[in-house]
């Protein structure tokens, strides 16, 4: 087993600027549908069309952003994205003080925390890769993912008695100081970052673009992870906003309940993520990604069963718990894979065009599901969203490829699995 300490002090400083905005990002989790429900008195249509209007917007902004990030240092712009994310995040509850919050306002705010999030991971996951060897990059993202899952089930609840104690606004403030203690964090590594890579010159922005794309598209192991991710991510982003009015409503969830129904699951994927090296040494990388692909598509369908009772909370937590205990193992081997899969040259652009298909994705399910529960209830909409999420297990890399000759570059040939076999790797 890999000790942490062998991940280094800089790592534990990126660990912890990280542990900082993942727990105010969990306590102002759902805020911004929250603060549309209760202030502004928005429809389930309006909700769904926040968190839509978001992914579009913000994905048309971060496009371009893939490749000049690619071409500049990474913790300036990690930076630069937290504090962005602050200053927006902070807007809400000055407008709300000053009783000028508009639903516009939510929008604007949704599109512009959502572009600086893409850029930030754009940065952040070539930045992890430069700091952290190959062999340890597997428990480097457990830790990552066992961080997220710890604050998301601890900060709902939190937020949700902050809401009822002070009001939504507290949430708001949480989360955008939390961006701010993250970049203080990021300043604070010492190893210096490699010389990124220089930009052509022919180049050009559409070519540069289309390089992502054409990579993660073109790339055996990636394309079938990809169209697994825009399913599967899409069908549970489209029951997400759902649930808030569903469980406020329906069930009359007060607001800490509500974030105490969120947070109690993601004990799971406490659980999943730690067990994650474990797994991955004793059974292989392919087997585990896709017995957890698979368990993860497994449980949205029981959301729209649950009774209207106090019966209806359990069936929700325990759907999540399952939910999330299997996204907690497949995550980090999917993101060490990734990693590992990816040439060096190409890490910001790859992971910003997934981000933007991603997001682009999940507002076109969100789009649809405000719609189909508008025609046919909420209940229908989270039925189909259930459905959808089980046929997204048809899309995992079944079928055992290998890597042609020279399919890599030089930089992205270490320890880069194949998924044809089940060896174990880091």
């Amino acid at each position: 087993m890999v000790r942490r300490s062998a991940l280094g002090q800089d790592f534990r400083r990126l660990w912890g600027a990280y542990a900082v905005s993942a727990a105010g990002s969990a306590v102002g989790m759902g805020a911004l549908p929250l603060i549309a429900l209760l202030v502004l008195d928005s429809s389930a249509f309006q909700v769904s069309l926040l968190a839509a209007l978001s992914a579009v917007a913000s994905g048309v902004i971060a496009l371009p952003l893939g490749v000049r990030i690619e071409h500049r240092y990474k913790r300036p712009v990690m930076i630069a994205a937290d504090l962005a994310r602050c200053a927006v995040l902070a807007s809400i509850p000055v407008a709300m003080a000053l009783d000028r919050l508009t639903f516009t306002q939510l929008c604007a705010v949704g599109i512009l925390q959502t572009a600086a999030s893409v850029a930030f991971d754009a940065a952040s996951g070539a930045h992890l890769k430069a700091l952290v060897l190959p062999e340890h990059r597997l428990r480097a993202n457990s830790l990552f993912e066992t961080t997220n899952w710890i604050s998301v089930s601890a900060g709902p609840p939190v937020g949700g008695l902050l809401i009822a104690a002070m009001g939504a606004a507290a949430t708001m403030v949480v989360d955008a100081l939390s961006f701010l203690g993250s970049a203080l964090g990021i300043r604070r590594i010492r190893q210096p970052e490699p010389v990124p890579p220089a930009r052509a010159a022919t180049s050009h922005p559409g070519r540069d673009i289309a390089a992502g794309w054409q990579y993660l598209l073109r790339h055996p192991g990636l394309r079938p992870l990809f169209f697994n991710a825009l399913l599967c991510g899409g069908s549970v982003m489209m029951a997400s906003p759902l649930m808030a009015v569903l469980m406020l409503d329906d069930l009359g969830l007060a607001p800490w309940q509500y974030g105490l129904a969120l947070g109690l699951p993601c004990l799971g994927g406490v659980l999943g993520s730690r067990l994650t090296p474990l797994l991955t040494r004793r059974f292989g990388q392919r087997r585990i990604l896709l017995l957890s692909g698979v368990a993860r598509t497994l449980w949205t369908v029981l959301l729209p069963l649950m009774p209207s009772d106090a019966l209806g909370v359990f069936v929700v937590v325990a759907a999540d718990f399952g939910l999330l205990f299997s996204a907690g193992i497949f995550n980090p081997s999917f993101t060490t894979y990734r990693m590992a899969a990816t040439p060096d040259t190409l890490m910001s652009r790859v992971g910003t065009s997934w981000s933007v298909g991603s997001k682009a994705c999940q507002a076109a399910f969100m789009i649809a599901g405000g719609l189909v529960a508008a025609a046919a209830g909420v209940r229908g909409a989270l039925l189909i969203a259930g459905l959808l999420c089980m046929a997204s297990a048809l899309l995992l890399p079944w079928r055992k490829v290998r890597l042609p000759a020279g399919h890599l570059p030089a930089s992205a040939t270490e320890a880069v699995p194949s998924l044809a076999t089940d060896s174990p790797s880091a």
